[in-house]
């Protein structure tokens, strides 16, 4: 009987060579984004964070997970791994802020059927990017090779934040009150959200992704990364008294600004307040998608919703546009029942 050959974990597809070259090569890039409180560096277990307590009389730790969703499959399409990392990162930073914390430390999950090590850490740096951008460590994460559950050459990524704040400036919504003014802020584009209906609205294109727009090409501009509003919101945290904050990602403006306000309120949003961008126009006209389903799946522009009272509105505009936000009125709070309406 003919003996059988002797299995390595490489010959059935894991490399943990690759896996160890990958962690040298990112080493580097992971401290760079430290910041007091980190201790020790990657390779371990687990990652230490020491949070300075001392500055806060009742600390609350508030934690944040997402994933890049379908713009993944876009990037990979379009061979353009470059800025989906500070995707992975916006997401989640994004979602930690709204509630006024500051983040910490960022963790990320990369998986693939076959490791290629160029490609995770072009990844990786743009992880690092977001994550300076935001002011969080990146204080680990997890690479996972795993043959068979994905097809040759798809990934697929995870991120998770914690972030801190004083308990007694934690903005869950409940001081938002009749009176109240809208402020939006400018999205970079449609984010990370609504991606499944971007790809199908390509495949009716003759050109797709290549098709020539603005200064590039349409999947250049369905690239840009996710807007990372942290550092212009801490700031504004600082100088002003803010109600609420809605990150708008998916189900749009009437659903997110939903989220934080009060059973006993609505808002409403004026149609024509702020400036849409051409990309959502491209996507409209030649997906023939209507308007209710272009604000439930996109952001149309609008990346963030600010809510504060009417003698903040001023400052909160000012502070806002010196950290280099594009800044719109968009309505008001009223009377209501936690509905929020968009129109004339």
């Amino acid at each position: 009987m003919k003996e059988k050959e002797s299995l390595t974990y490489k010959a059935a597809g894991v490399d943990i060579d690759a896996g160890n070259e990958l962690v040298e090569r990112i080493k580097p890039l992971v401290r760079a984004t430290h910041r007091d409180g980190v201790l020790g560096g990657i390779g371990g277990f687990g990652g230490l964070f020491r949070p300075a307590l001392e500055r806060f009389r009742e600390p609350v730790l508030v934690a944040g997970t997402d994933g890049v969703g379908t713009k993944l499959k876009l990037a990979i399409e379009l061979n353009d791994l470059s800025t989906v990392g500070i995707d992975l990162v916006a997401m989640c930073v994004n979602d930690v802020i709204v509630q006024g914390a500051e983040p910490l430390f960022f963790l990320d999950y990369y998986a693939t059927g076959q490791l290629d090590v160029d490609q995770a850490e072009t990844v990786v740096k743009g992880i690092a990017a977001g994550c300076t951008d935001a002011g969080a460590a990146l204080l680990g994460g997890e690479t996972a090779e795993m043959p068979g559950m994905y097809q040759p050459g798809d990934l697929d990524l995870a991120g998770f934040c914690v972030g801190i704040v004083d308990r007694d400036r934690l903005l869950d919504g409940q001081a938002v009150s009749n009176g109240d003014y809208l402020l939006g802020l400018a999205s970079s584009g449609p984010h990370s959200n609504g991606y499944s209906l971007i790809r199908r609205i390509l495949e009716r294109s003759p050109d797709g992704a290549a098709t020539p727009f603005a200064d590039g090409t349409l999947g250049r501009a369905l690239l840009e990364p996710t807007r990372i509003y942290v550092r212009s919101i801490l700031r504004l945290l600082e100088q002003c008294q803010v109600h609420a904050l809605a990150h708008i990602t998916g189900g749009g403006l009437a659903e997110n600004l939903a989220r934080v306000l009060p059973p006993d309120v609505s808002a409403h949003v004026e149609g024509g307040s702020w400036t849409r961008p051409a990309v959502f126009n491209w996507l409209q006209q030649h997906g023939q998608v209507d308007d209710t389903e272009m604000l439930r799946t996109f952001n149309c522009g609008i990346g963030m919703v600010v809510v504060v009272g009417a003698n903040d509105l001023e400052a909160a505009r000012n502070t806002l546009r010196a950290a280099g936000e594009t800044v719109f009125e968009l309505g008001r709070v009223e009377a209501g029942n936690g509905s929020v309406t968009i129109g004339p």
